[in-house]
């Protein structure tokens, strides 16, 4: 791991912690409300310890139109602040259903390009075409 001045001090307090991430080979779309909110051939799959794997979109293949920046914020000793994002959709708002990390730490400086979308808030996720219930 880098010894920047803004490295994740999630790493020093547990060293076999596990953040895999990769570029998904397929293409993956979230609705809300029947609408296109992500659609991207891009998108990073993230394993991390104790958690199943999460997509992250980049932020080009997002509706950002869509999104309202909300006052929540989370913090993760491995990636940074989070900051967050509602969505909303012919008046369905889905509160606080996006996440992202504009500066993380040195060790996922790539995060800041993606969002984060919490599964069960969508109404339908697809990978290359087929309806799926999780990410896979």
């Amino acid at each position: 791991m880098p010894d920047g001045t803004n490295s994740a001090p999630g790493f020093a307090k547990h060293p076999d912690y596990k953040l895999d991430r990769a570029i998904a080979s397929k293409r993956v779309c979230a609705m809300l409300n029947g609408v296109v909110i992500a659609d991207s051939d891009k998108v990073m799959v993230v394993r991390e310890t104790g958690h199943g794997p999460v997509y992250y979109f980049p932020r080009a293949d997002v509706a950002m139109d869509r999104l309202t920046r909300t006052d929540h914020s989370t913090y993760c000793g491995f990636k940074g602040d989070a900051s967050y994002w509602s969505i909303t959709v012919d008046g369905q708002t889905a509160e606080n259903a996006v996440w992202g990390y504009e500066k993380p730490y040195d060790e996922f400086t790539e995060f800041n390009d993606y969002l984060s979308f919490y599964w069960n808030k969508l109404d339908a996720w697809t990978e290359d075409g087929a309806d799926v219930t999780e990410p896979s």
